[in-house]
């Protein structure tokens, strides 16, 4: 099992911690890993776009001019896609993105997000922590300490801690999450530095190994 150092929220060394294999030393599927990211990206996409087929522009239900006779094209409305002002063909229409990964895929995207964050050196694991109150200046202090004030940084706690996702959620970069709740690949990835509470790796460990 790897061990790795425990801080408080100063940067000063407190003890070790032992982690799990089967949750921090797991192979690290790459593919895995961007399918979850793809499929995350995708969820969060609106899909509202929207366009008017020949069916729903106003008007064009007057026929132009009469079907034979004339020298020109036969035309049944004003509103075909082929006159200017006329439906679109084929237009976006307000649709879903989200797909869904099999469970043993997500979960194995989360291990090998948090195994290649422990590899990499970058998860520092931290006793505790708690403010007394909503400050900013709480989580600058925090990740100074880590030499991390300029690092986009990823805060996870057990549960949701209301005053140190207020404190974090100010400074451009950092952000604050519960394990028990929200903790997924592409906040994982996408941060350089990831602090993990003591609680935290309890609950992490007990949902995935």
């Amino acid at each position: 099992m790897p061990k790795v150092a425990v801080y408080d929220i100063t940067g000063a060394k407190t003890g070790e911690l032992e982690l799990n294999d089967s949750v921090f030393g797991v192979e690290v599927n790459e593919a895995v890993l961007h399918q979850a990211v793809v499929m995350q990206l995708a969820s969060q996409r609106l899909g509202t776009a929207s366009t008017k087929t020949r069916g729903l522009v106003r008007g064009g239900g007057r026929k132009p001019w009469k079907q034979k006779g004339t020298g020109r094209a036969r035309a049944g409305s004003t509103r075909s896609p082929i006159w200017v002002g006329g439906g679109t063909t084929f237009g976006p229409q307000p649709r879903s993105y989200a797909f869904r990964m099999p469970r043993k895929q997500r979960r194995l995207a989360i291990k090998s997000a948090l195994t290649a964050k422990l590899q990499d050196g970058e998860l520092v694991v931290v006793d505790s922590i708690a403010f007394d109150a909503p400050k900013t200046k709480n989580v600058i202090n925090m990740l100074s300490g880590f030499d991390a004030a300029n690092k986009k940084s990823l805060i996870i706690t057990g549960e949701v801690i209301e005053n140190v996702e207020k404190s974090a959620r100010n400074i451009p970069g950092v952000k604050a999450i519960p394990a028990s709740s929200s903790l997924n690949v592409y906040d994982l990835l996408y941060h350089d530095k990831v602090f993990v509470t003591k609680e935290a790796i309890t609950r992490i460990e007990e949902v995935l190994a």
